[in-house]
């Protein structure tokens, strides 16, 4: 199986970096992972022509979100991961899901969704300074989940599991339950 880790999180060192290695390590025993660390790659913003659409493709220069389209294109799973930023996932992860939207899913006629990659399996891991149960009473990690949720249902992307880590300012090491779970989620 092939999957691809999309880290939302701009700090390499940060509990959301942790999760998604011991994920990307334990799935390497059996599976061939690609691995990006968002904030690191090079892509210009959506323009919203829609022009992909029809072309499936963007229709913007060749740049690092083409990549990330090919990646998506023939991978079997996807794990993405987002700290919560105002209660959404990540600006760098939205942007690139923004230019993504032709790969990820058609349109009938009619002008109706129509997603593109029924069959394929998806993972979310959160990450959320506000402790619990704050982090779903204000609707912070809830709502994360949700927004990544969406873009890969609307895609045809089924989810098989998730992690959430509320509580993470000034958390000193992942907690062994979090260690467990990423080692085993895929």
């Amino acid at each position: 199986m092939k999957i691809l880790l999309l880290n939302g999180s701009p700090r390499n060192g940060g509990k959301l970096s942790q999760i998604l290695r011991i994920i990307e390590e334990s799935a390497k025993r059996n599976d061939e992972v690609c691995s990006y660390t968002v904030s690191n790659l090079a892509f210009k913003s959506c323009i919203g022509c829609m022009a992909c659409r029809k072309n499936r493709s963007c229709v913007l220069q060749k740049d690092d979100a083409h990549k990330i389209a090919e990646e998506i294109r023939t991978c079997d799973a996807v794990v993405v991961g987002t700290p919560v930023y105002w209660g959404n996932m990540n600006g760098d992860l939205k942007r690139l899901f923004d230019r993504l939207v032709g790969i990820l899913m058609a349109e009938t006629k009619l002008g109706i969704p129509k997603p593109l990659h029924e069959g394929k399996k998806a993972y979310i891991v959160v990450t959320c300074t506000t402790p619990f149960p704050f982090n779903i009473l204000a609707g912070q990690s809830t709502k994360a989940v949700a927004a990544v949720k969406e873009v890969l249902a609307a895609s045809g992307f089924k989810l098989k599991g998730k992690i959430v880590l509320p509580g993470t300012k000034g958390m000193e090491i992942l907690p062994q339950k979090i260690e467990r779970k990423a080692a085993t989620l895929i």
